[in-house]
C-alpha cells in the first residue's frame, strides 16, 4: 500500500503587526505641530508686522520685540542650562544680531511700510539663494553644482520679473526702494546664517536666540532713536490692533517659532527644515490677501511661481555630505 502523502500544516495567520509605541506617536506629533508652527507661525509674521507699523514706527516696533523676547527668554534658558556665557559668545551674538535682526528683520519692518506683507515674504524667500552665493565666495567655500546653478539663475529671473517692467502685464511693479531694503535684508539675513555656522556661539541654540535677541533689539531701538522714529512716535495713538500683534509677534514669532525651528534641526533632516522657505511666502501672501486686502496680479502669481520653484531647486539639490558640525543648516527667514 503506497504511503498516503503528508498532509499540509494549516496556514499560520500573518501575526498582526505590533501597535506603535506611545512614544513613537508623540514623537510623530511633535514633528508635526513643529513643522505647522514654522510653516503657519513664521508664515502669519509678515501679516503680524504690517499691522504692527500701522502706530509702531518700524525699528522701534522691531526692537521692542526682540528685546522683550531676549529679556523674557534669557535668564529662564540660563537657570534652566547653567551656561555662562563668555565674551566671545557675547561679541558672537552681537554681530548676528547686527546682521539678522538689526539689517535683516529691521529691513523686512521697514519695508513693508510700502510692499505688500506677501510680496516681502516672497522676496525673503530668497535668503536661501544668497546662502548659496556666499558659501560659494567665501574662502573654501563649496561651489554650486548645475540644478543649484539653475536654480539661482531661476530665482533672479523672477525677482526681474517682479520689480521689473513698469507695467508688465498689467500691474504695477513693487516699489523699489522697497525691493532694495528687502534684497539688503535678505542678504544680511544669509551672510549672518553662513557666520553663525563658524564663529563661538553658546552651545545652547535657545540662549544663542535669547542672546541675538537682546543684541539685535538694542541696536534697532539706537539705530531708530537716531533716525527720529522716537521725535514721531506717541504712546497714546497705538491702536489695540497694533498693540496685539506685537504681543502675538513676540510669543508666536519669536519663542514659539524659534523654540519649534530649534526642534526641528534636531528631529529632523535640513533639507526638510528648509521647506519653510517656500511654504512661508505662500502662506503670507494668503494671509495678506485675504485679511489685508493685498491684490494678487497675474504678475505676483508668475514671479512666485518662478521664485518658488528656484528655492526648490536650491534647497533640494543633492550636496556633498558634510562634517556633522559644519552641517549646513538652512537659517530661520523668519520676519
Amino acid at each position: 500500500m503506497a504511503p498516503s502523502a503528508p498532509t499540509a500544516p494549516p496556514e499560520t495567520p500573518p501575526a498582526a503587526s505590533p501597535p506603535e509605541p506611545a512614544h513613537a506617536r508623540a514623537s510623530r506629533l511633535r514633528l508635526l505641530a513643529a513643522f505647522a508652527a514654522v510653516y503657519v507661525i513664521w508664515g502669519s509674521t509678515y501679516l503680524g508686522i504690517r499691522i504692527a507699523i500701522e502706530s509702531f514706527p518700524p525699528l522701534l516696533m522691531a526692537g521692542t520685540r526682540h528685546l522683550l523676547a531676549g529679556a523674557l527668554l534669557y535668564p529662564w534658558i540660563r537657570r534652566r542650562t547653567g551656561i555662562v556665557p563668555t565674551a566671545a559668545n557675547w561679541r558672537a551674538c552681537a554681530l548676528i544680531g547686527f546682521l539678522l535682526l538689526l539689517c535683516g528683520n529691521g529691513g523686512v519692518s521697514w519695508a513693508e511700510q510700502v510692499v505688500p506683507s506677501g510680496i516681502a515674504a516672497l522676496l525673503v524667500a530668497t535668503v536661501s539663494l544668497w546662502m548659496v552665493l556666499i558659501e560659494w565666495v567665501r574662502p573654501g567655500g563649496a561651489r554650486p553644482g548645475p540644478r543649484v546653478f539653475a536654480g539661482l539663475a531661476l530665482g533672479f529671473f523672477g525677482l526681474v520679473l517682479l520689480v521689473g517692467p513698469a507695467n508688465l502685464g498689467g500691474s504695477a511693479r513693487v516699489n523699489l526702494a522697497g525691493a532694495g531694503v528687502l534684497f539688503f535684508a535678505s542678504l544680511c539675513w544669509a551672510t549672518g546664517s553662513v557666520f553663525s555656522k563658524h564663529i563661538a556661539l553658546p552651545h545652547s541654540p535657545l540662549l544663542a536666540v535669547a542672546m541675538q535677541s537682546l543684541a539685535g533689539g538694542a541696536f534697532l531701538w539706537v539705530v531708530g532713536i537716531l533716525s527720529g522714529e522716537g521725535a514721531a512716535f506717541a504712546l497714546s495713538r497705538v491702536s489695540f490692533r497694533s498693540a496685539l500683534a506685537l504681543v502675538y509677534l513676540v510669543l508666536f514669532g519669536s519663542w514659539v517659532g524659534f523654540t519649534a525651528y530649534n526642534y526641528l534641526l534636531k528631529a529632523t533632516t535640513p533639507a526638510r527644515v528648509g521647506t519653510y522657505a517656500f511654504v512661508n511666502p505662500v502662506v503670507a501672501l494668503f494671509l495678506g490677501w485675504a485679511f489685508a486686502g493685498e491684490a494678487m496680479t497675474l504678475r505676483t502669481f508668475g514671479a512666485s511661481a518662478v521664485i518658488l520653484t528656484a528655492v526648490i531647486l536650491v534647497i533640494t539639490a543633492p550636496h556633498p555630505a558634510p562634517h556633522r558640525e559644519d552641517e549646513a543648516i538652512p537659517s530661520p527667514g523668519e520676519a
